[in-house]
């Protein structure tokens, strides 16, 4: 497997930021100028970290470049900081456009400069804890560009109950409101996916193939159960895994990324 860590000035971001992308390696039996000239268009994993991480956390912290390469699947792994895959015009410095930088700016770099496809059908999003609430902020906005999309211990929130359910992380929330003008302008945007979630429902919007996975002892579990409840009730058809004895915790995420990925079809290739 090539692991290439990318540094590029930014627009979106307004400087620097370092990318981590994994490659399929070329077989020992095969001549490199018949393999590096191939021109083979791979499909490709967008995949988030969470708070507190960035490029390098899902290499340093799980297998992901082993199931990459057993599955032939180029994966791109970008740094947020802690900006929740939304838009800070104002409210951080010069300004940090983190959910405009990934589709306008990061996927036409990527898609140009790498052996990489294009393609709806080839292209997955996936995402731990704030990863996973940026899988639900682009997949759900942006359904067209994901065959697939896996929220690892994260869900689409209500508002309102996780002000009472869990003030500690309602702070968070409570920024991401004032960043955007004020509670009624926050729900109406991009950034309140149980909104946009219901109203693709309703409007019958080709949504990518979902999977949401939460351990049982994880702290945001009861977040996910009220998900779960809600979504099947609104129609959503999606995949919901719940396994006993994880907590929010890098032997979960490494564990649910190979399930996502058994479940978006993205099998093992057979080895000779």
């Amino acid at each position: 497997m090539s692991l290439i860590q990318m540094n590029f000035q930014s627009q979106y971001l307004m400087g620097n930021t370092t990318i981590s992308v994994i490659l399929p390696d070329k077989p020992g039996e095969t001549v490199p100028k018949a393999f590096y000239g191939n021109g083979k268009k791979y499909r490709v994993l967008w995949l988030l970290h969470g708070t507190f991480g960035d490029h390098s956390d899902w290499v340093r912290k799980s297998n992901i470049e082993l199931y990459a390469c057993e599955r032939e699947l180029a994966v791109v792994m970008p740094s947020a900081l802690n900006s929740n895959y939304a838009n800070w015009e104002h409210a951080f410095s010069l300004g940090y456009n983190m959910y405009d930088f990934l589709t306008e700016e990061l996927m036409p770099l990527v898609y140009g400069w790498f052996p990489v496809s294009d393609k709806r059908e080839d292209n997955f999003i996936a995402g731990l804890s704030m990863g996973g609430r940026g899988t639900c902020v682009y997949a759900l906005n942006r359904p067209e560009l994901f065959a697939g999309a896996a929220v690892l211990s994260q869900v689409p929130r209500d508002v309102e109950w996780d002000r009472v359910a869990n003030p500690a992380f309602f702070r968070r929330t409570q920024d991401s409101i004032d960043n955007r003008g004020g509670l009624k302008e926050y729900l109406a945007s991009y950034e309140n996916t149980l909104r946009v979630l219901d109203e693709a429902l309703q409007n019958g919007t080709d949504l990518p193939k979902l999977y949401f996975a939460c351990g049982k002892q994880d702290m945001l579990y009861e977040a996910y159960l009220r998900f779960k409840e809600h979504a099947l009730k609104a129609g959503l058809k999606a995949a919901f895994e719940e396994v006993d004895g994880y907590r929010h915790e890098w032997r979960f995420w490494d564990l649910a990324i190979q399930r996502a990925l058994d479940y978006f079809g993205i099998e093992e290739i057979p080895r000779s």
